[in-house]
């Protein structure tokens, strides 16, 4: 199993396929490398890439660890120890939600080891609409006993997405949970709350600087339409700053598309070459 250890010792797991443009691909706050599962087969027909996704300490296969060291900026140190254990000098950063803000970190501090960022439904700004949902439902098991269950409450319930498969919210439920014989259990540390109502208790820090940081960079935005965490104003304000961003509003998506819309994947397509 591909793996390296942070410099506190915590175990954190990784995949590593194909050759050529490194993307290093960080998923939403409670979610694991397989979110990029349905991006995944359609980067490489665009040109080659080499696609490396790493689970979050606490997360998907990575050990957990103590929730006080779950951070953007010890996710981004981790982040940057995977690139040196690779020995990659620099990457590009595909960061769906949690993960643009760890890209938007990274390129305060470490700019140089960034090709380029492509940020999925996240920026600067966050709607406290979405935050409340987040702090809703985070550490908590869900009340659906299957994953057949908690697919079609998804199905029912989540509005903010349209013509979204059956299959797809399997896929989607399967990676988010563990199915066991008292119901359905999280693929995260629990105490993943604790550390980000913690968080919560603090002043929101503004980000803009860090947006701002990643001048010169090729910059890509895919964003729902119908986001709760990012609104269509802080959209327009992050591409008055960056007049020469990418980006693509996916229609019939909340927070956060999964990035084979085409709209979605014609973005990518044009950061890749921008990059190239």
């Amino acid at each position: 199993m591909p793996e390296f250890h942070a410099k506190d010792g915590t175990r954190l797991y990784y995949t590593d396929e194909g050759q050529g443009i490194p993307i290093l691909c960080l998923a939403g706050l409670t979610r694991n490398g397989r979110d990029f599962d349905h991006v995944a087969p359609h980067l490489p027909t665009m040109m080659p890439v080499r696609l490396i996704r790493m689970d979050y300490r606490g997360r998907g296969q990575s050990d957990w660890a103590d929730y006080k060291t779950y951070t953007i900026p010890q996710e981004a140190e981790d982040a940057l120890a995977l690139l040196d254990h690779l020995g990659l000098e620099q990457a590009a950063i595909l960061g769906t939600s949690r993960g643009g803000l760890i890209a938007m970190f990274i390129a305060a501090t470490s700019k140089d080891r960034l090709l380029g960022v492509a940020l999925n439904d996240i920026g600067p700004e966050l709607d406290k609409a979405g935050l409340d949902v987040i702090e809703n439902y985070i550490g908590r098991r869900p009340a659906q006993k299957t994953y057949a269950e908690a697919a079609a409450f998804r199905a029912k319930s989540w509005s903010h997405f349209s013509d979204v498969p059956m299959a797809r919210w399997l896929a989607e439920v399967e990676n988010h949970y563990i199915e066991t014989d008292t119901g359905l259990d999280l693929r995260y540390d629990p105490k993943l709350r604790d550390a980000v109502l913690e968080a919560g208790t603090q002043p929101m820090p503004d980000l803009w600087p860090l947006y701002d940081a990643m001048l010169g960079l090729p910059l890509c935005l895919i964003r729902g339409e119908n986001s709760d965490l990012l609104s269509e104003a802080t959209a327009d304000k992050m591409l008055d700053r960056r007049i020469d961003m990418i980006r693509a509003d996916i229609e019939g998506r909340g927070h956060v598309p999964f990035l084979d819309e085409e709209m979605a994947l014609d973005a990518l397509h044009e950061w890749l070459e921008d990059m190239e």
